[in-house]
């Protein structure tokens, strides 16, 4: 079920008065019926995932209970985390990196003139299945390093793998950060649900006026740029940059914002990236929960930057390629994480990747000329890595680049749409005066009531007026 659809419209409200006002009773009825809505809503795309979902919930609530019998028997439990872990990515690895590893083995065998038959393997990559599995193996890894106790209780685990407003594009949370909230108590908040419809407005603009209208222009730019100018291109590689923010960043605000109508708190998934000063930056602000599971779980682990130089460029290096193919199965997505690895590593040797952690311009109103010039280079950089990450091969990204480097760049670009350009600079306006904030229009609360609601009408006219054609979101396929 998308957010961006009529049955979305519907499901919500019947799941929010059920929810406060039926299945209030205690937290055990009221988690049951979590599990419910959600198995409802992620089997609204194909029943058959369901009993997938199943399969890796069940294996990861049994194996923290495995490890703390085990722990309570003299053992650490390793064999036991050990397991689940393996059991979780063979069934990713199944689904989303079978079919890549075996073609690319083919094509690397075929260059050294080895003949090398291979079997695909026809499968559909359940939706969101990177999300819901990482989430599943962070709570295998907290237990077992005593981070977190294991829950003995089937209803809190299942709601906490489950939970529909982040199953299929998240945020990754923590077990140690929202299975305690599946334990406990809630109670209704009106004024923390109206911040959550707050959240949600501006995550439908984000989705439906920018992504949505982006996506077509940058389907056609990318479809035939072997014919379009330099200016063109650089213009749809913008387009995308703005499209994938939209859609990601938009998701993620309407997953938390729903998720606080139900008197739950998820992390904030992103801090304004496009203001960042540096590539390290960046990557503090864009999918922070996926950026902090790989650094928690994977960077620190292997020695961080707390090691030889040549140590840390490895991990470094380790940590992006990761998370490029966590992406996808396209050496593009590889390409795009080695990219990001080189941009960081010169700010990992000069130890200024940590240079930029307060927030751009604070306390004042307008940046310096350098923090300009900062946040454009970095953007330009930005903009050139998601040319790899959209094109559908190497070869034509590199086609694509190459092609933003001729003098037609100085031409005027064809493809231009007003409305989504006004529409952009209303996103960075909006952003840049509510940076800092908890998200971007969560000042609206403080300003006067009919202010307030002129903004919310304000808003729904404008999606309803410009939104594009509703399509799924970009991240439904990782």
């Amino acid at each position: 079920m998308l957010f961006n659809s009529f049955e979305f419209i519907i499901f919500l409200p019947i799941v929010f008065i059920l929810y406060w006002f039926v299945f209030n009773r205690n937290t055990l009825i009221q988690n049951v019926f979590i599990i419910v809505a959600s198995y409802i809503f992620y089997g609204w795309w194909d029943r058959t995932f369901l009993l997938l979902i199943f399969i890796t919930s069940l294996c990861s609530y049994l194996s923290g209970i495995g490890i703390d019998y085990l722990r309570k028997r003299g053992s650490t439990g390793k064999v036991m985390a050990v397991a689940n872990i393996v059991l979780n990515l063979l069934i990713l690895g199944v689904y989303k990196y079978y079919n890549f590893f075996v073609d690319s083995l083919a094509d690397l065998m075929h260059i050294c003139g080895v003949p090398f038959h291979t079997h695909s393997l026809q499968l559909i990559l359940p939706v969101g299945i990177s999300f819901y599995t990482f989430q599943a193996l962070s709570y295998t890894i907290d237990v077992y390093k005593n981070k977190l106790q294991a829950t003995y209780r089937l209803d809190t685990f299942m709601a906490y793998i489950c939970f529909f407003p982040q199953l299929v594009a998240g945020p990754i949370e923590r077990a140690t950060q929202l299975l305690p909230q599946f334990a406990k108590s809630r109670t209704f908040s009106g004024a923390e649900a109206a911040d959550g419809c707050r959240q949600m407005l501006w995550g439908f603009f984000k989705k439906m006026v920018i992504a949505d209208n982006c996506a077509p222009i940058v389907d056609e730019i990318f479809s035939n740029y072997s014919h379009m100018s330099s200016s063109t291109l650089l213009l749809g590689a913008f387009y995308f940059t703005m499209q994938i923010y939209g859609d990601f960043s938009g998701y993620s605000d309407i997953a938390i914002g729903c998720a606080k109508l139900l008197g739950i708190r998820l992390m904030k998934n992103f801090d304004l990236p496009y203001f960042s000063r540096d590539i390290a930056e960046f990557w503090r602000k864009w999918h922070r929960s996926l950026t902090q599971w790989f650094r928690d779980y994977v960077y620190i682990p292997l020695g961080g930057s707390r090691c030889s130089v040549g140590n840390s460029i490895r991990n470094t290096f380790i940590i992006f390629l990761l998370s490029g193919l966590w992406h996808g199965a396209n050496w593009t997505f590889i390409c795009w994480g080695a990219y990001h690895a080189i941009l960081f590593i010169p700010l990992l040797l000069t130890k200024t990747n940590r240079l930029n952690t307060n927030i751009v311009a604070e306390g004042r109103s307008l940046c310096t000329i350098k923090e300009f010039v900062q946040m454009s280079v970095t953007f330009m950089l930005v903009m050139i890595g998601w040319v790899l990450f959209r094109a559908e091969s190497m070869s034509i990204a590199i086609e694509y680049l190459r092609g933003m480097c001729t003098w037609s760049l100085f031409s005027v670009p064809s493809m231009v749409n007003k409305i989504v350009l006004l529409s952009i600079a209303f996103m960075f306006f909006v952003e840049w005066c509510n940076r800092g904030c908890e998200h971007e229009v969560s000042s609206v609360r403080l300003w006067k009531k009919p202010i307030r609601y002129l903004f919310y009408w304000f808003m729904l006219a404008y999606i309803y007026l410009f939104a594009g054609n509703s399509g799924a979101f970009i991240y439904f396929q990782f």
